[in-house]
Order: structure tokens, then sequence, then C-alpha cells
């Protein structure tokens, strides 16, 4: 059994930890505000340039605006995964959840999958697993800016334009609450056109022409795409993490609360017999 000793020494560990999970608790609340509100504010741009591109995707048109590299629909021979996850653990299970996600989309497709891997958890997953890693960006921090994501977005289009993969899915952490964070795979390209009534297809006169409009628009659609779930997946991740924290703090004061108890009953028995020894000691001596 543990002296009062060795359990004080293990208060002590528990409590420090305590006192860590606490401050990281606190830091990732503070930075979880910020990109809540980042998400929440883009959130709209995002789904309304989505709803955008698909409805010009839908229009009838004169010319031939699906010559576009980025809207041109080829067999899959093979697809490509935009896989978004965090460089730093802590965060419960919301990697392992992610990387799961993105396994059984994997194993599920017929066609071979090349992945673009943000995120060193990711990248740690997919190396293990022996899958096909095109690139690795990590170290974009907490606070990205679209510059930053730039790369990411054009590795994207390349490989989509010049044919190197025919299908582009992102797989990311969807922020839906401070409790709750949905992992998630979607496909980026080809665009899909939208199911437009028979009114809707109206139809647009582009000026200088379509494919210079396309061009401009398709481009900043998918660095908007790819800038968005980055955000969302960081809400995603310091939510995650908060919690996790959180609960290990609890989790560290109700340890510390159950050692003291025992350390207090480990004491109790040791005065105890001290006492009986003397009382034994003084009826001896009597006797």
């Amino acid at each position: 059994m543990p002296s009062v000793r060795d359990i004080r020494r293990r208060i002590r560990s528990v409590q420090n930890t305590g006192k860590v999970t606490n401050a990281m608790s606190l830091v990732a609340a503070s930075k979880m505000r910020r990109a809540q509100n980042a998400v929440l504010e883009g959130r709209p741009y995002s789904e309304k340039i989505r709803g955008i591109i698909a409805n010009l995707a839908a229009q009838p048109r004169d010319d031939d605006t699906s010559a576009h590299p980025l809207l041109q629909v080829r067999p899959v021979r093979r697809i490509g995964v935009l896989a978004i996850t965090p460089d730093r653990g802590l965060a419960g299970g919301l990697h392992s959840t992610i990387n799961r996600a993105v396994a059984q989309f994997i194993l599920g497709q017929e066609a071979p999958v090349r992945t673009v891997v943000v995120g060193r958890k990711g990248r740690d997953f997919m190396v293990r697993s022996g899958q096909d890693v095109q690139a690795v960006f990590t170290d974009l921090g907490d606070r990205p800016s679209l510059t930053d994501t730039t790369p990411i977005s054009r590795l994207v289009i390349e490989s989509y334009a010049q044919g190197e993969v025919d299908e582009v899915y992102l797989a990311y952490s969807k922020f839906l609450s401070t409790m709750s964070q949905q992992a998630v795979v979607e496909k980026l390209l080809p665009v899909e056109p939208a199911t437009l009534t028979g009114t809707e297809r109206s139809g647009y006169i582009y000026e200088p022409d379509s494919l210079t409009v396309m061009g401009s628009l398709l481009p900043q659609f998918i660095e908007m795409q790819v800038y968005h779930v980055m955000l969302e997946a960081i809400a995603s991740e310091q939510s995650a993490r908060m919690v996790a924290m959180r609960s290990a703090t609890d989790n560290a004061n109700s340890l510390s609360e159950d050692l003291t108890l025992v350390m207090n009953k480990l004491r109790q028995d040791g005065i105890t017999n001290e006492l009986l020894d003397l009382v034994g000691g003084q009826i001896a001596a009597q006797g």
C-alpha cells in the first residue's frame, strides 16, 4: 500500500496537471471565439459563391463554357482528396474522426485516391496507412489568411486542370457548435450544376465572353472554398480542445479529491495504530 508521502506527491502531480489543462482550456476558449466568429462571418459568402457557380454551370450557353478545365467532367480514373486535420493533439477524438472518415471514403472508391494533407495528424495517419500522398502542408497556425491557403488551392487547381485527378473532394471537420463537430467529405471538383426550373434557365450574356468570366470566377471559388474549410477546421479544433481540456481539468480535480480522501484515511489509520501501540505499551508496563 502506498504511503502518505507517496499519495501527497501524487496529489501534487495531479493538481499541477489540472492547472496546465485549465490554462490550455482558457487559451482554447479565447481562440475558439475568434475562430467561430470567422467561420460564421465567412459562411454566407462561401455558400453564396457556391450557389452562383452552380447556377452558372447549369445555365444554357451559346458557346462552350464547359471547355474550361475546372468544369470538364471526365471518366474517373483517379480521385484527389484534400484532407484538413489538426497539427496538434489534445483535442479529444477530433483528428481520429476525420482520419476515419477519410479512410472509409478511400476504401469505398473503385479508383485510386491521391491525397493532399494539411496538418501533422493527417500526415502521420496517411503515411502509416500507406496512402498516396502528393503534398503535405503544416504549421499554418490558428489564424491563416487567404494568401496562406492559396498554395493549397493552386495545387488542387493544377492537379485537376492537368488531368492528374478527375474528381476532388474536401475532407474536414465542420463546425456545428461548441460541443459538436462533424467530419465531412464533400465534392469540390468538378462543379456540380444546380437543379434549375424552366423559368430559372434563362441564360446570360457574358462580357467579354463566358470563358473569361468563368476563368476568373472559378479559381476564386476554389480558393474561397479551401480557405473557408480551413476556418471550419480551426473552429472545430479549438472547440474540441477547449471541451477536452475542461473535461481533463474536472477529472484532475475529482482525482485530487479522491486521493486526498485516501490520504486522510491512511493518516487516520496511522494515528489510530500509534494510539493503540501507546495504550498497549502502557498496559504492558502496568502489568
